[in-house]
């Protein structure tokens, strides 16, 4: 796959992200998907397979009332594409991290991507 068609599918999945639709985040990823998140250098989420990454991002919609990841630039590997990101979102829950409901969240991060048939088949966020 070239790196055009890599960044289609990323940005497809970043506005569905953004706009809080998790049908088309779906439309992208493959069913073998592999999800995980990195905070401060250590694994705090694994996910496997497309069931459990819906009902992941299912669950995750209630936790911001508004959320947006900005896409600040691509880097392309044989095997994979790394996207740098600025996140903002607003807390609509008492989070166990100690935000407030209504508080405003920045973060400055990185996901990168593999791909395969034309999906992606794994995304590994840190923060």
């Amino acid at each position: 796959m070239n790196s055009i068609e890599r960044e289609k599918l990323v940005h497809h999945y970043l506005e569905a992200y953004n706009e809080m639709d998790v049908n088309a985040m779906l439309e992208v990823l493959d069913e073998d998907i592999l999800f995980e998140n990195y905070s401060a250098g250590e694994k705090t989420h694994e996910l496997h397979g497309l069931d459990a990454f819906r009902k992941q991002a299912e669950e995750a919609l209630d936790y911001c009332s508004e959320r947006k990841q900005t896409l600040e630039f691509f880097t392309h590997r044989e095997d994979e594409s790394e996207i740098h990101i600025s996140y903002r979102a607003i807390a609509a829950m008492d989070l166990q991290n100690g935000i407030k409901k209504g508080q405003e969240i920045r973060l400055h991060g990185k996901s990168i991507f593999r791909f395969s048939e034309k999906k992606i088949s794994e995304i590994r966020d840190y923060s």
